[in-house]
């Protein structure tokens, strides 16, 4: 179908429309000649989504589309124009092809009821794939970090983004940039770890892949929202400038920078008492004026409302609509509310200025005309909608591929991995034989919730179907459920592991929203302890004296202290997608060498305050405290079933000192001392012994993952801009200060292998958002024996 041309009684004149309609104009000179032609009603209703789902007929837009969240029916929310259509493909379970038909169809009475005829803007989330029935579901962000690989994430962002395009979704609601902050928080999954370095590095990279397949991708949460008081889901933020400078807000700046992000979703957080939906100094003072942001920021569900229900900042619904507005958001999600009636009313009654709509009007208008939906031959899919296919077998193979370098060897004691062949092995647990352990809270089957009449649309094999094709006669007993009280199942479980040479115990979690799981938005936890009677299942296990090899499935790390350090092996896997089961299984049974490494570091104690490692010395163990922080399992740690060698670590030229706007090149050779192919992860952390603030003892500022066959050598080299030592001063501003620094090149944040000492030379320098943010490495395979 082509673009609507409306009849001469509603129409603009004709020159004016083939203004905005003119492909050789730029996208902002199309929204600019389209403004001053549309009515108040019209503008206001561009800034607003529709909560709608997709006719499983194909015929159009659900019946009770009024379910989601209220707002008007149908028809009259599409009279004036729609500026978004909200999770079609989400809202229920619908075969991808009639989804597709449904959404065309939706789209040309869109574009059919209107003055302009311009079509919606369609968003969906895809956080761990497209969210929708039928679609590959990929490993979580915490597996994306853990795998410390951007080109493989890239590529899965890439392919998700070209599977939604094809079914004509135009905005991608990912990827989630915050940096976890507390562990107990429930989103801790969706997040990509604990530094803002990975973070950063992994999110821009799922940026280029999925805006370079046409999506517009969408930051969340700007900014704040993972460091809520006591990991509480929307709980306050008690968090100074400084932290939000230096640990918040750098991965944003990278995945707008490197990334290309179209896109920002506000934080539902309120910092030091300021809602971020109504900041306008975060909004408009920091991300457009300061950083030069000219894309669209949305409003996280809801979260307009919230400053009147929640936030108690706005008295109503238009007063909420005016400080968003004046704030810098453009869109209302899901579906009309305050940007409807309530800020019409606003506007007519002088209490909110028109000017604002149109600032808003003017990016999504030019974000549309970006997308070709102003275009005169706009089509409601790019391709047949018979040609929609979300789970092929490539996609697949790319989410095991992803799982594969995501699983992370903690601890391999006696080396007890891989399962040796022939050897009689048991395998308990509540997550061992549920498919659903591998899925994050954002992949269709747990974000909709149960359909039990549709089934999970996929085949998502569990740990043990996976494994039982690799051992013979597996034995199998659930010993007790996910977040349940029964011990019932213990004395199966404990007689089962008695009568094997191996016991494989997986626990976890379960992701669901709001209470449904035990992890996942709105599913905080108190403690780390295990949810459930799990942490008595692996102490029963362990108290018979068989091996035990523990396998968490989870969301977040759980503290494994002194109660298991009787296992002999511990295997981590963060909800490592559809292709999960199969990747633990080759781990387990040596078919696929492990190389994960840790996004957030796995805590001892259940019950003291989490901690990130990005920690000052006072952060750290002292005699004055008698709490220990210290973790069970570093960030960055993991194993493999090779061993590498690292030489030769030097700054290149013997280089000692280091001009505060200066580079300086770094090396270190590393090779693959064992029997087996495999990858070492490079970690280059910074340590700033004195300055101006209190810093983090180290903190990540570069990584190379390193595929090496037996006995390969590469060298790795990383170029360091001082601009990576910067922090924020005691005066408010980012610096570089000049003063000793060592440059430590590790295999976690606390195996250090070599240390640089260097001294930044020169007068303080303050540097902006035009800084360079990354030590690039690049790798030489089989360099020459000796280099230097």
């Amino acid at each position: 179908m082509r673009g609507h041309e409306p009849d001469d009684t509603r129409s603009a004149e004709s020159g004016e429309r083939e203004q905005w309609r003119d492909t050789r104009l730029t996208p902002a000179q199309r929204a600019e000649a389209l403004i001053p032609l549309m009515t108040l009603e019209e503008k206001v209703a561009q800034l607003v989504g529709v909560w709608v789902g997709a006719d499983a007929s194909g015929g159009g837009v659900a019946p009770h589309q009024t379910d989601m969240g209220g707002g008007p029916e149908w028809p009259d929310a599409i009279r004036q124009g729609l500026g978004q259509l909200t999770r079609p493909f989400g809202t229920a379970p619908v075969d991808p092809v009639a989804g597709a038909r449904s959404l065309a169809a939706s789209q040309e009475e869109i574009v059919r009821a209107s003055r302009f005829g311009i079509p919606a803007q369609v968003h969906e989330e895809c956080l761990t794939g497209f969210a929708a029935w039928r679609a590959t579901v990929y490993p979580a962000p915490l597996s994306w970090g853990a795998s410390f690989d951007p080109g493989l994430v890239e590529e899965v962002a890439a392919r998700i983004g070209r599977s939604m395009r094809a079914a004509g979704i135009h905005q991608g609601l990912a990827p989630v940039v915050d940096v976890t902050r507390d562990y107990r928080w429930g989103r801790t999954e969706e997040t990509i770890g604990e530094d803002p370095y990975l973070v950063g590095t992994v999110g821009a990279a799922y940026v280029r892949g999925l805006e370079g397949a046409g999506l517009v991708a969408t930051l969340k949460h700007f900014a704040g929202y993972s460091a809520s008081r006591g990991g509480r889901n929307l709980a306050p933020v008690p968090m100074g400038a400084r932290e939000l400078a230096d640990v918040v807000l750098p991965p944003f700046e990278m995945a707008l920078r490197l990334g290309g992000a179209r896109s920002v979703m506000n934080s539902y957080a309120e910092i030091d008492g300021v809602p971020v939906a109504a900041d306008e100094s975060l909004l408009t003072g920091l991300l457009r004026d300061e950083w030069g942001f000219d894309g669209t920021v949305v409003a996280d569900y809801f979260a307009v409302r919230f400053l009147e229900r929640l936030h108690g900042v706005a008295a109503d619904g238009g007063q909420a609509a005016g400080l968003a507005l004046r704030a810098g958001i453009d869109v209302e999600l899901p579906t009309v509310d305050t940007f409807g009636a309530p800020l019409v009313d606003a506007v007519k009654a002088g209490a909110v200025d028109e000017a604002l709509i149109d600032r808003a009007l003017r990016r999504v208008l030019t974000q549309k005309a970006e997308l070709g939906l102003l275009d005169p031959d706009w089509q409601p899919l790019p391709g047949p909608a018979d040609e929609v296919r979300l789970d092929d077998e490539e996609s697949q193979e790319l989410a095991l591929r992803l799982a594969r370098e995501a699983i992370v060897l903690l601890r391999n004691d006696d080396a007890v991995l891989p399962l040796p062949a022939g050897r009689k092995v048991a395998l308990v647990g509540p997550v061992a034989d549920d498919p659903m352990a591998m899925l994050g809270c954002y992949a269709f089957p747990a974000h909709v919730g149960p359909h039990p009449e549709h089934g999970l649309g996929l085949k998502i094999p569990s740990l043990r179907e996976a494994l039982a094709g690799l051992v013979p006669d597996l034995a199998y007993a659930p010993g007790c459920d996910i977040s349940g009280t029964d011990l019932s199942g213990i004395a199966e479980a404990v007689a089962l592991a008695e009568d094997s040479d191996v016991c494989v115990v997986a626990v976890g979690d379960r992701a669901g929203l709001f209470g449904r799981g035990t992890s996942g938005e709105g599913c905080d936890a108190t403690d780390l302890r295990l949810p459930g009677v799990q942490a008595e299942l692996v102490q029963a296990v362990l108290a018979t004296g068989t091996p035990v090899v523990l396998v968490l499935l989870a969301g977040r790390p759980y503290a494994l202290g002194e109660e298991t350090d009787a296992a002999k092996a511990v295997l981590f896997g963060f909800f490592p997608g559809q292709r999960g089961g199969q990747a633990l299984a080759e781990v387990l049974t040596g078919a696929v060498n492990p190389t994960g490494r840790l996004p957030v570091s796995v805590p001892r104690d259940a019950g003291g305050l989490p901690a990130t490692y990005l920690a000052p010395p006072l952060g750290r163990r002292t005699q004055v405290s008698s709490v220990d922080p210290t973790p069970a399992y570093p960030f960055g740690h993991g194993l493999g079933y090779t061993t590498y060698e690292w030489s030769e670590a030097r700054v290149a030229g013997g280089v000692t000192d280091w001009p505060v706007d200066g580079e300086v090149q770094v090396e270190v050779t590393v090779r693959n001392s064992g029997d087996r192919a495999g990858a070492e992860v490079v970690q280059l952390y910074l340590h700033d012994p004195v300055a101006q603030t209190t810093r983090p003892v180290v903190r990540l500022i570069g990584y190379a993952r390193v595929p090496l066959e037996a006995g390969e050598s590469a060298r790795v080299s990383f170029a360091v801009p001082a601009d990576v030592t910067s922090f924020t001063g005691t005066h408010g501003r980012r610096i570089v200060e000049p003063g000793d620094v060592e440059l430590r090149l590790g295999r976690s944040c606390a195996e250090t292998v070599a240390t640089l000492p260097l001294r930044l030379t020169g007068d303080v320098r303050d540097i902006g958002h035009g800084r360079r943010l990354q030590a690039p490495a690049q790798i030489d395979r089989n360099p020459p024996e000796g280099r230097g």
